[in-house]
């Protein structure tokens, strides 16, 4: 399998690559707008067919790439049945995504928002906002739950195999990966914490919206077929 971990600076987010060796057939989990031509090119360079796009979730800090990925490249774009409406294909827990020889497993992981999956392929765990390196997503917004996310890491994450590794949509200090063992251990949030201390730190929280959460929202609804504002902020 090729894996590759590709950045957006400005809205500290997190793309991942995957392609199969033998068909070439590739997938894209939460790509950005502003780094289509990026993806496409790289895409081009290693001889690659891109034929499925996945989103974690309707993210509020930046606009996807899915839908001029789809119009480009002819892939089908992935998500929650409870989130963006422009999907090919809603995604529920228990799915398998192929693509190629790879089988990504579908995880249902509400909390930071209540769409939320992860993905799971071949010993790698792709958390969107649920899990975070050393942290979590917030969940002050897109009926966002603390109980419900504290629940959703520790019964369908935290009961994978500690080598499991974990890559999030975000990162805000400079963390790349991590693993299932790693966070259970030393993240802040969680480790040696009950459900009420973590829903109680959650909702102590004060922090300011994303600002371009009224933008990214209705965007990536659409698959990000509509005009991207200009700043963004993290969101977890």
């Amino acid at each position: 399998m090729l894996f590759r971990q590709l950045f957006d600076s400005e809205s500290s987010t997190y793309t991942y690559l995957l392609a199969d060796l033998t068909t070439r057939e590739a997938v894209l989990i939460d790509p950005v707008l502003e780094q289509v031509e990026r993806d496409t090119r790289l895409l081009e360079e290693l001889g690659l067919k891109l034929v499925v796009v996945m989103e974690t979730h309707v993210h509020a800090d930046h606009v996807t790439g899915a839908g001029q990925l789809r119009e480009r490249m002819g892939a089908r774009v992935m998500a929650s049945a409870k989130g963006a409406p422009c999907v090919d294909r809603q995604l529920k827990h228990g799915d398998v995504v192929r693509v190629g020889q790879l089988e990504l497993r579908v995880l249902e992981t509400p909390g930071h928002t209540d769409d939320s999956l992860s993905f799971l392929c071949d010993g790698r765990l792709f958390t969107g906002d649920a899990l975070l390196v050393r942290g979590t997503g917030r969940t002050d917004f897109q009926n966002g739950d603390p109980g419900q996310l504290y629940d959703s890491i520790t019964r369908e994450l935290f009961v994978l195999p500690d080598a499991t590794e974990v890559f999030p949509a975000h990162d805000y200090a400079g963390f790349t990966s991590s693993s299932v063992g790693e966070e259970k251990r030393h993240n802040p949030r969680l480790a040696g914490r009950t459900r009420d201390d973590f829903v109680h730190f959650m909702k102590s929280r004060q922090i300011p919206p994303p600002r371009k959460l009224d933008v990214a929202v209705p965007a990536n609804r659409a698959c990000g077929l509509t005009a991207p504002a200009d700043s963004q902020s993290p969101s977890a």
